[in-house]
Parts: structure tokens; sequence; C-alpha cells
């Protein structure tokens, strides 16, 4: 089987990659942009094992301007990752660079996948689609997205939904919620928290630091994702994944300090405008229709990113 990634030079997506070339008969073709200058030796680094397997053949190019048919030859199976990410910087004239690469990517690629006989075309979404709800959310939960960049994604959802009906094409939707864990990007909280503690620079928390979040550790996430390959009854679907735990920011910083045995020191900031006060999953979907059982707790996940951090950074 011959698998389409978008987005795998990423920290979610080469560790979908690396898992999915586990599986015997898979081939996986991978693309990526590499649009943001700053994350290149990060996604170097993420590459470096797939680029020795020879199942994996990868291309750099921005999906806007690639050859998308030819890509897809005898692709029976898109992951599609690719996305700009971040809420706080998804205001004012940034928002341009979340249209080209959250809808009109998307909305290219759908285009191109009209003429390929697919078994399924994936599409990561995330728990940012449903904005502020009190408790568990399921996926029947009405969007209303608080940030340009939870627009932009749902967007993309609704995309898929079209040419879903108009054209047949077998959507099936993840939405994800917080993800952790080894080669999560250098702007992404947990990452600039370790960094912090370990260099002894100030942490900036914005809000008061209690908002709560389902934390979803990235190989859990990675073995969702992997389900829906052979998951039956799930085109057309959206379902969360979401984590095992969840936790407010500060008491994450606390077991941080525990495990790194170093004081945080800490600088609260301006809450985010678009940033919810806290998320949860309902993942009753994932466990019927993908038999997920998220595993790790989240002190063991921050462990193992820690150990990751600290192959760039010393302790």
């Amino acid at each position: 089987m011959k698998i389409l990634v978008t987005g795998a030079a990423g920290f979610i997506g080469s560790q979908l990659c690396e898992r999915l070339l586990e599986i015997e008969d898979i081939e996986v073709i991978g693309l990526d942009g590499f649009i943001n200058p700053t994350l290149n030796l990060t996604k170097q680094r993420n590459l470096k094992l797939l680029l020795l397997n020879s199942r994996f053949q990868f291309h750099q190019v921005d999906l806007r301007q690639a050859d998308l048919v030819g890509l897809l030859d005898g692709v029976e199976v898109i992951y599609h990752l690719a996305a700009m990410p971040g809420v706080r910087t998804s205001w004012g004239t940034d928002f341009k660079a979340y249209v080209d690469h959250n809808i009109l990517a998307t909305q290219m690629l759908l285009e191109a996948a009209r003429g390929c006989p697919l078994n399924k075309f994936i599409y990561i979404s995330t728990s940012s689609v449903y904005g502020e709800k009190i408790g568990k959310v399921a996926e029947d939960s009405i969007p209303t997205p608080l940030s340009p960049y939870g627009v932009s994604k749902l967007t993309g959802e609704y995309l898929c939904k079209v040419y879903q009906a108009s054209y047949g094409i077998p959507i099936v939707i993840l939405r994800y919620f917080t993800l952790f864990g080894p080669r999560q990007r250098s702007d992404m909280a947990f990452h600039r928290f370790i960094k912090g503690i370990l260099q002894g620079e100030p942490i900036k928390i914005y809000g008061d630091g209690k908002q709560t979040r389902d934390f979803t550790f990235i190989k859990d996430c990675v073995e969702a994702t992997v389900a829906v390959l052979d998951a039956e009854g799930v085109i057309g679907e959206t379902i969360n994944i979401g984590g095992r735990e969840r936790a407010s920011i500060l008491e994450v910083i606390s077991i941080l300090e525990e495990l790194l045995n170093r004081k945080a020191n800490l600088e609260f900031q301006e809450r985010l405008k678009g940033d919810p006060l806290d998320t949860w999953a309902d993942i009753s979907k994932a466990k019927t229709l993908l038999n997920y059982n998220p595993i790790s707790s989240l002190k063991s996940g921050l462990e193992q990113q820690i150990n990751d951090i600290c192959e760039i950074i010393p302790r």
C-alpha cells in the first residue's frame, strides 16, 4: 500500500511516518514545505531515520506549487497533516499565511484527490475548532472557534465534507487535543517550559496558569491515527483524539520541577486571545471505532520529552 503524508517532517508527521513504515508492504511518500525557516534544523533531525528507509520517499514541496496529481499516482491513503500552526500568531496580517496553508492548500489537495481511487483521505484537525466548552466535548458539539487559526482548520473540515458530498472522496476527520512529547516544536508550551527550567530562564505563563488541557501523548495519538487505516465504518466520521490525563499549566510546571529537580522562574502575562480556559475530549467514539486506549501518563510522557530535548540542550 502506498500512503502519502503531508507535513511529514513535523512533530507529528515524522513519527506517523516512522510508525507506518513498521507495517510490512507500506510505502510512504512524505511531503513537507519547510514553510518556517526557523524550524529547518528541527525538521532535518526529524527526517534523519526516515531517509534511511528504502520505502520512504521525501519531497520538499509547497502543496500549493507541487505536482499533486503526479505525487498521488498509485496512492491509496492520504494523511493530511500539513498546516500553519498556532493560535497566538494567527491574528492580523499573519492570517494570510493561515489562509494559504490551511485552506487553499487543503482545497488544492482535495482537487488533486478527486481523480484518485482512494481508500481514505484522513484530515487532521484540532480541538481549537470547538472554542470554549464546559465539560467533556463530543464530536457533535457545535464548533465555535475562538481564533483565526481555529477558523482556518474548521474551514478545512468543511472543504473535506463538501468534496466528499460532491466527489465521493472518503474523508475521515481527526480532531487532536493538545499534543506533547518528543520532537515537539520549540514554540510549543512544554518545550518552552523544559528549556526555560534547564537554562534558568523566565517562563512566560499566559493567564493565571490554572487553565486545563486534555494533554495527549504523541505515541498514543500516532497509534490512533494509524488505526484509521484498517478501521471500518469511519468514512464520513469526525473523531476526537484526546489523552489519558487532564491537568492545569501550573500542575505541569510542578511535574517538570520534580523531574528536573529545579525550580521554574514563572513570568505571568496577559491571557492570550483565542485560547480556551479548558479542553476535555470525549473519546468514546475513538474507543469504539479505532479501539483507542491512551496508555501514557502525563509524567512518563514528560520524561520522554525531557530526554529528547536534552539531546539538544544539556541538563
